[in-house]
């Protein structure tokens, strides 16, 4: 039996990993300061006795020795995200990013134990070279925007993650998440999906940010998972960076005018300046489209799911959570 540590383990993805491992025999430990997390997510977990969790922060130092010593492979999860969070309060996405971070890999090292470090497409910044290739070189915009702020503090990860394997050996392997979607992600933070299927079911206007033309490849949880666990299967990918994502690229306003169909909602669309939806001088994206014939290769490894799926599994739990029939 494994026994895994998930970092994060009460957030979206975290959540949804524990209940992948569990069913395939291992033991699982999640820790979470439930600052974006909820143990709501894990809750129905609780009851199995190959679960563990602990409520404390990943810079609890005494705490992550004693969960790191005991496992065998650690899943990093536990990040400040959210482009509203990034631009309301950089000093807490810069300092749980790097310093969790590095708690992290330095315990990890101390015991010679597997990371699996989840990172972002977002560390390739602004680049117009798409799609993005894990070897593509990263484009950022000037440090006084602070919504580069989560993209450099990413990035940094990745360094220390290579800087730890490279002179202590520690075995890492990182994963660049594309958008990752589904059941139980929350939109209290500018995720895009659960926001609009919310304002849909609400009959309410769907806030679509700037033009609505930036483009994003969504990827569903589930198939997020089975990538990330045939990762911490495969030896050959220690040392790696992998994309994880779809290559079904759809622009905000055609996913905001599908999510009102799949609701058979009356929403209208309401577009919102940049600048009044986060702040003055806001940068983004216009497109983010990953290269994943690495995983492919290595794994066989490509979604399951199209965008309309993923769409319909968020509606189906939007509709139960907002009691709505």
């Amino acid at each position: 039996m494994t026994k895994a540590l998930i970092t994060g383990g009460c957030g979206f993805i975290g959540s949804h990993l524990a209940e992948a491992l569990l069913e395939q025999g291992d033991a699982v430990t999640v820790v979470d300061d439930l600052s974006t997390g909820r143990f709501e997510n894990v809750a129905h977990l609780a009851g199995d006795t190959n679960f563990h969790y602990a409520i404390t922060t990943i810079t609890n130092e005494l705490v992550m020795d004693r969960l790191i010593s005991e496992c065998d492979v650690v899943y990093h999860l536990a990040a400040a995200v959210g482009v509203e969070l990034i631009v309301r309060d950089p000093v807490r996405v810069i300092d749980s990013n790097i310093k969790g971070c590095e708690t992290v890999l330095r315990t990890a090292a101390r015991y010679r134990k597997k990371v699996l470090l989840a990172s972002t497409s977002e560390v390739y910044g602004k680049s117009d070279n798409i799609p993005f290739r894990e070897d593509s070189d990263s484009v950022f915009g000037p440090t006084s925007k602070s919504r580069w702020s989560y993209a450099c503090s990413k990035a940094m990860d990745e360094f220390l993650a290579f800087a730890y394997q490279k002179q202590l050996a520690l075995p890492v392997v990182i994963m660049r998440f594309f958008n990752t979607v589904g059941p139980r992600q929350t939109g209290r933070y500018g995720m895009v999906v659960p926001r609009f299927v919310q304002q849909a079911l609400r009959d309410e206007p769907l806030t679509v940010y700037g033009d609505g033309q930036q483009s994003r490849c969504f990827t569903a949880v589930a198939d997020v998972v089975r990538a990330i666990t045939s990762l911490a299967n495969e030896p050959r990918a220690v040392g790696e960076i992998f994309n994880i994502g779809s290559s079904q690229e759809v622009t905000i306003e055609q996913l905001a005018r599908l999510t009102v169909r799949l609701c058979s909602s009356r929403s209208p669309l309401q577009f919102i300046p940049y600048d009044q939806a986060y702040e003055a001088g806001f940068e983004d994206m216009r497109r983010r489209v990953p290269d994943t014939g690495k995983i492919r290769s290595l794994l066989g490894w490509q979604p399951t799911i199209n965008l309309e799926g993923i769409l319909t599994q968020v509606i189906a739990y939007y509709r139960d959570q907002l009691n709505l029939v």
